[in-house]
């Protein structure tokens, strides 16, 4: 190494290819993680260290060609922690379980629910003052567009 390493980046081998010159940043993949958790309830030392580099691909994509990100629009499902404006981690290769959060085609128009099977039909249940669930009844049309795994939304 010649001394001019940045901080998160990878450094060439080779360093004789860069006569003396700072060698080119290669930006190593994820966001740097603390080596401890943070505990949410009495303060701890604080490590001086980072431990390693996270990659939120990683913890948050199962299925990284059947993945999608989608914005959320309405209030709906803010009883599920889902908000306006938040950011779904959608997986089409998962298979809805009943009570899955998905995204959901009826009629031609998106929507994200909790899909609950009862006797009679399929009913998307929305979690939200002022909006009502949606029953699914025989003669409608009702796609399962994926399953959603997580929401990202600011604090």
């Amino acid at each position: 190494m010649n001394g001019h390493q940045v901080p998160g980046c990878a450094t060439l081998p080779g360093e004789r290819l860069f006569a003396g010159l700072p060698q080119p940043c290669i930006p190593q993949p994820g966001i740097p993680m603390l080596a401890t958790p943070v505990p949410a309830g009495f303060p701890s030392p604080a490590a001086d260290f980072v431990e390693d580099r996270l990659s939120l691909d990683e913890h948050l994509i199962e299925h990284k060609e059947a993945t999608f990100f989608v914005r959320v629009t309405g209030n709906s499902m803010t009883g599920f922690g889902i908000h306006d404006g938040d950011l779904l981690v959608v997986d089409r290769a998962l298979h809805p379980a009943d009570r899955s959060v998905v995204i959901a085609v009826v009629d031609g128009e998106f929507t994200v629910k909790q899909l609950c099977r009862i006797p009679t039909g399929v009913l998307l249940r929305a979690n939200g003052n002022g909006h009502s669930d949606i029953f699914v009844g025989p003669d409608q049309e009702l796609t399962v567009w994926g399953v959603v795994r997580w929401s990202i939304h600011s604090i």
